[in-house]
């Protein structure tokens, strides 16, 4: 018997829902531009933005930061394109680095959290467990290889930063036309001027909020938006897709996190699956590396809602973002001694897990929600 959640989507219903993301599209860059104006306003410009946020110059309190706030709001696509905002506001590019590196280690307590689910059973827990922690543990290596060369070298800012200038350099600089800029000024100059009613700093702040407001609320309607139309296709896909390969698997998970926005909705679609033993770590481990790359396009999205002479570092951030994930998974997953050690050290902590339920209560809030609250109580 079908049920009222299994019937097809009418063609009227279907359009309104494409209609709904196009909509949460336009809101979510309408967000970001009211994010940077805000900041922008309330620090005194670029410099005073700088100085506002000079509390995160360390790097590992930029990494905590970005992981403890990707962890509280259960999205990395929020916190990046918070991010690219604070960026377009004036926070420095080598400020924010760490914080894009920190939400991509934040984005995977959604999949432990997911993997609970099999918890009664300890075979189908241990295999969720497993294929939930892989992306933990990659993460982990990628941000202890590329946030020291970060440090040392600074290749992520400088590659993005020349990919960026490519991007704005134009042979007729008096033409520049902004498409985004365009569309969005007229609600973007509507929320200034109601926030201007308010008193000065009081005003600026409620542009920021508001701009935070609206990016929750265009990344929330979005998911589930797109997860009606694309979820069930989408589980047809894996089950096509995932078993084929390493390259096929890295591709799905691409494409799954561009349509549904969210590379914690992707990963945790999998999870149960491995759970249920219809796929084994070493299929869903490329899966999950996709979805990283996949979950940048809403920071570039994010970044083109972006004009005037900061525009430049805001779009720069979000190619730190895409290139970040993209050399991690070149150099991590083509170095046969490095390839390995995410899933290893994934079956071994879910055997630890399994025999003993306390470890993965201690993990979860700890690591991702214990622990930075501590560090950034000491260091405020």
């Amino acid at each position: 018997m079908m049920t009222r959640h299994s019937r097809p989507l009418s063609a009227g219903a279907i359009a309104w829902r494409w209609l709904a993301a196009v909509l949460m599209v336009y809101l979510l860059l309408v967000a970001v531009s009211m994010i940077g104006e805000g900041f922008e306003l309330a620090a005194g410009g670029a410099q005073g933005a700088r100085q506002l946020f000079a509390f995160a110059d360390n790097p590992i309190m930029g990494l905590v930061i970005g992981a403890f706030a990707t962890a509280l709001v259960q999205s990395s696509s929020t916190v990046t394109s918070v991010i690219v905002g604070l960026v377009a506001g004036g926070l420095p590019v080598h400020t924010a680095i760490p914080m894009i590196m920190g939400a991509n280690l934040g984005t995977t307590v959604t999949n432990t959290l997911v993997s609970l689910g099999h918890i009664g059973k300890r075979k189908e827990f241990r295999r969720a467990f497993a294929a939930a922690t892989v992306h933990d543990f990659f993460n982990l290596i990628a941000i202890l290889i590329f946030l020291p060369l970060e440090m040392w070298t600074g290749y992520l800012a400088k590659t993005a930063g020349y990919l960026s200038l490519q991007l704005h350099h134009s042979d007729a600089p008096d033409l520049h036309i902004n498409p985004v800029h365009v569309i969005t000024a007229p609600v973007i100059g509507s929320a200034k001027q109601l926030c201007s009613s308010l008193p000065e700093v009081i005003s600026d702040l409620a542009l920021i909020l508001l701009g935070l407001l609206l990016i929750f609320l265009s990344i929330i309607v979005l998911g589930k938006v797109l997860k009606v139309l694309m979820v069930g296709r989408a589980k047809r896909i894996l089950h096509k897709a995932i078993g084929r390969g390493p390259f096929t698997g890295i591709s799905s998970g691409i494409l799954m996190t561009i349509a549904v926005q969210s590379s914690s909705t992707t990963t945790s679609l999998v999870v149960p699956l491995a759970g249920n033993g219809l796929f084994k770590i070493k299929e869903i481990y490329p899966f999950t590396l996709g979805a990283n790359i996949g979950t940048c396009v809403t920071a570039l999205l994010a970044a083109t809602a972006v004009t005037g002479p900061l525009s430049y570092f805001a779009m720069q951030i979000a190619l730190v973002h895409m290139l970040f994930n993209l050399s991690a998974v070149i150099l991590i997953y083509s170095v046969p001694q490095l390839r390995y050690i995410p899933p290893r050290m994934a079956r071994s902590f879910a055997r630890t897990a399994s025999r003993h339920k306390w470890v993965i209560f201690v993990y979860v809030l700890g690591v991702f929600f214990i622990l930075p609250s501590v560090l950034i109580a000491l260091t405020s």
